[in-house]
């Protein structure tokens, strides 16, 4: 029985632990330690199918058992993350700090589809979990490092969080195409690739204005990850 044939599947496991253990600095609201957490499931994610590939031990096993590990990671953690900085920002508890909860039932409906969906293999059709999680994640950690900011403000209110909740929910089911993130070296300048290489420059731009305004590091993805589904959206609405 040769030991390589499980590499994968560990560190899938290892994107899981990280999950549950964002999730319980979540509850307690620490942002600055589930951020990062998130962050490392995301790593663990995208290494998983490398390690896969690499050493030929992709199996149906570990597709179901990554999408598992997702689910949480990039589902449940992203809801209670939302649902915990309403309950800080605002006055307690109430009905509308729930809302944020649907991102975890649509964030599993995204991934049994990618799961079945044939048309998946190089790009989306939808909001990947991922992406959708990181938005979320460094919002909410961008907010508990500037609490007087704006997003703040609109946090505290009964609009914002669960307006974007309901938006971020049907993005990840709607058939909107969105490219890979993985630029691919050697396909040529093909629009696909194009799309990702500008995309790459905005994120370097973005990281730049960080650092000259002395931004915490969490700008960086939240302004990333918006762009991200402005730029596809736009993408679509011209056919691009």
């Amino acid at each position: 029985m040769k030991i390589t044939k499980y590499i994968p599947d560990f560190i899938t496991a290892m994107n899981i632990v990280c999950g549950i253990i964002a999730v319980v600095f979540a509850f307690k609201g620490r942002f600055d330690y589930a951020f990062p957490l998130m962050l490392a499931a995301a790593v663990f994610d995208f290494f998983d199918g490398f390690a896969a590939r690499a050493l030929g031990a992709y199996s149906d096993f570990g597709k179901e058992l990554d999408s598992l590990c997702d689910l949480v990671s990039f589902g449940v953690l992203p809801s209670v993350m939302l649902y915990k900085l309403m309950c800080i920002c605002s006055f307690g508890e109430s009905w509308l700090c729930w809302t944020p909860l649907v991102i975890a039932v649509f964030s599993a409906l995204r991934l049994a589809k990618f799961n079945v969906d044939e048309r998946q293999h190089v790009n989306f059709l939808g909001l990947p979990t991922p992406a959708c999680a990181v938005l979320c994640g460094s919002m909410c950690c961008f907010i508990a490092h500037y609490p007087s900011c704006f997003l703040a403000e609109w946090a505290a209110g009964p609009v914002f969080v669960p307006v974007l909740s309901v938006i971020l929910s049907a993005l990840l089911v709607c058939e909107i195409p969105m490219f890979s993130m993985k630029i691919k070296f050697g396909s040529g300048m093909d629009i696909t690739n194009r799309k990702r290489i500008l995309f790459a420059i905005l994120v370097l731009a973005t990281t730049v204005v960080a650092i000259v305004l002395h931004l915490n590091w969490s700008f960086v993805p939240m302004i990333s990850f918006i762009l991200y589904i402005v730029k596809n959206i736009v993408y679509y609405l011209a056919k691009l």
